[in-house]
């Protein structure tokens, strides 16, 4: 490397190298500082070491010099992330369900060179989540950027939406070729969705973004946007149960007190409770009544009961019967077939 063109790089090693190799309990001294430089075909002394520390300082990057009997030396202070906020999202990138495992490991990785060497091993944890499963669509960067995209230049986009084959492959949907409106990216049970008018419906609609394949953004301005305004998102989450979803109905539900913090979590801290008794409260709430709705019901167990409508209380109870019924064929012809055998 020739001289001069050494020295218009020297600040940025500089900076690399403190980055890097620094921190509060690990200073360089400045013959390390100059030993770098030389390996990297820059020739530095002392005093200019001096100097040039200054001018990053005037800069703005936080370098302190420590002072000791050992010769001391100087190490980067501040960094763009704390360790505890790299921390926070090296947590967040491992649990994230919508992020492959090969993509996680490139994220971490990253995360750790801006921890610098020192710290980086501090990054290489493990978070473990019940139930966690990580997605295999690898293209799900690029959908989401797709999608910004055409969020941001006010455009369509087309795609393939994909579902889980019997052999663990994702393939297209039949009749899975879509081109919609898309509005707005949700974040809901772990997931992304993508919400987006359907001109075919004339309705918004919601779209598991780990399922879409090959998203383009198209050159037709985005349509939908009086139903999009109608939308509000929270309520709209915290009512569609899984994201699948239903017709939209006031339901009045019955539950012990002790789950007063399970319905606080689902419908918001605004939602409409009223004691009944000094064991039981109500709560109105607006959902998507729907098949998830009815599961997460019954997830609860006996004592959560849908008061009214008397039509959603009719739904729920054949929905239920007609789980009970179908138990009862299956273990039926399983005893048929022990017979033959």
């Amino acid at each position: 490397m020739a001289k001069s063109a050494g020295q218009k790089l020297k600040l940025l090693y500089l900076v690399k190298y403190l980055s890097e190799n620094t921190d509060e309990n690990h200073p360089v001294s400045t013959a390390e500082i100059i030993a770098y430089l030389g390996a990297n075909g820059i020739h530095s002394e002392r005093k200019s070491i001096y100097d040039d520390i200054e001018k990053l300082c005037e800069f703005g990057y936080d370098i302190i010099q420590v002072h000791s009997r050992l010769g001391g030396g100087y190490y980067m202070a501040g960094r763009e992330f704390e360790l505890a906020e790299l921390k926070l999202l090296v947590d967040a990138v491992q649990s994230s369900r919508f992020i492959t495992t090969r993509k996680s490991r490139s994220l971490i990785k990253k995360l750790e060179q801006m921890a610098g060497k020192h710290d980086a091993g501090k990054l290489q944890r493990q978070v473990y989540v019940a139930g966690r499963i990580k997605t295999e669509n690898e293209s799900i960067y690029y959908s989401i950027d797709n999608i910004h995209k055409a969020i941001q230049e006010n455009r369509q986009i087309s795609f393939q939406y994909l579902d889980w084959n019997l052999k663990r492959e994702l393939v297209p949907r039949k009749n899975g070729d879509k081109k919609v409106s898309p509005w707005a990216l949700i974040w809901q049970d772990e997931n992304y969705y993508l919400a987006a008018f359907d001109p075919v419906d004339d309705i918004m609609k919601h779209y598991r973004v780990d399922k879409m394949g090959k998203v383009k953004v198209l050159k037709e301005a985005r349509e939908g946007m009086e139903q999009f305004a109608k939308v509000d998102l929270a309520d709209y989450t915290n009512r569609t149960f899984g994201m699948y979803g239903g017709d939209e109905e006031i339901v009045t539900m019955q539950f012990p007190n002790r789950l007063a913090g399970v319905i606080l979590d689902r419908f918001g801290r605004e939602a409409d409770i009223r004691p009944m008794t000094d064991r039981v409260f109500r709560v109105r709430a607006k959902v998507a009544v729907s098949g998830q709705f009815f599961g997460w019901l019954a997830g609860i167990g006996r004592e959560a009961v849908v008061v009214g409508p008397a039509s959603v209380k009719a739904r729920y109870r054949q929905w239920l019967t007609d789980i009970v019924t179908t138990m009862q064929l299956a273990e039926g012809l399983n005893g048929s077939e022990e017979k033959n055998d």
